[in-house]
């Protein structure tokens, strides 16, 4: 059975408006709508940086429950390999009623280090493209654009590639080879 190494992260969008700079003409000044609507959801994702893969599911909430659908969604979606999953330090993570599906073994990274996980970069695109400057009447309105703008992304392998191969894993990858 092949090996995929995928990455893990999770991340909150909701109605808290994130302004960005933007292009506007010289004599006018960009106008952009703002807002402090405390209402979330959730995105967790899991990334092949070697082949552009990824999946992802959309959660009212994140915890050790929403792990485990999420580790089983992403274990059927990619149920011809044998999954390597590398996840950052947090309590749904390690918690004990997780359930891990027979073909996947769970890694974590170092504690505080984001930068080493390339799903992060995905959160920055969705941030900066999708999310920038927008103002969303209602958390169904977050969904429909978090939902979309993922599914876009999951149609552009050579996308995700781009954004999350890092030097360091090519280089991993091709020592164990």
């Amino acid at each position: 059975m092949p090996v995929k190494i995928l990455f893990q992260d999770e991340a909150r969008f909701g109605r808290i408006s994130d302004q960005r700079r933007c292009w506007a003409p010289r004599i006018q000044r960009p106008e952009v709508a703002r807002q402090v609507v405390r209402e979330f959801l959730y995105a967790l994702a899991a990334v092949d940086p070697l082949h552009g893969d990824m999946a992802a599911l959309v959660m009212p909430w994140v915890d050790t429950e929403v792990m485990s659908i999420f580790l089983a969604h992403t274990a059927e979606l990619f149920s011809d390999t044998f999954c390597l999953m590398f996840l950052d330090g947090a309590g749904w993570h390690t918690a004990k009623g997780l359930r891990i599906p027979p073909t996947m073994k769970l890694l974590w990274l170092p504690p505080y280090s984001p930068e080493l996980n390339p799903t992060e970069h995905i959160w920055e695109y969705l941030r900066e493209n999708h999310f920038g400057n927008t103002y969303f009447d209602s958390l169904d309105a977050v969904e429909g654009c978090l939902c979309t703008s993922l599914h876009h992304l999951a149609e552009q392998p050579d996308l995700v590639k781009s954004m999350t191969c890092f030097d360091w894993i090519n280089t991993l990858c091709m020592t164990a080879n």
